[in-house]
């Protein structure tokens, strides 16, 4: 499959949490939900293109918006409140979503 997604963006703001390893998911619509187990991809600032670290992708699950919980909320390493807010801001309709576990490459740990 050639068409596997070498990249990923994240909000500015959120990036210091992926770079510490504090966050190890990420819900995204079926858009970008393409990507595969296994494989590593390079993680970017949504606002500037700047490259920031690797990420493996873990495992890539649905999940509908009213499923999103205390859980989720502490692997994006915020709260429940704000990560549902979140989520209605960047897909405001969005009911049908997918969580992205990830982790950082050895390389960078």
């Amino acid at each position: 499959m050639n068409n596997i997604p070498e990249t990923i963006t994240f909000f500015e703001r959120l990036l210091p949490l992926v770079v510490s390893g504090e966050k190890v998911i990420t819900i995204r619509d079926e858009s970008e939900s393409h990507y595969v187990p296994g494989s590593v991809v390079k993680v970017h600032a949504l606002e500037t293109g700047e490259y920031y670290t690797d990420i493996e992708i873990l495992s890539v699950e649905p999940l509908n918006y009213d499923d999103i919980s205390e859980y989720h909320a502490t692997q994006e390493a915020m709260t429940l409140k704000t990560l549902k807010a979140l989520i209605r801001e960047i897909y405001p309709t969005e009911n049908c979503l997918y969580v992205i576990h990830y982790r950082l490459t050895t390389a960078n740990a």
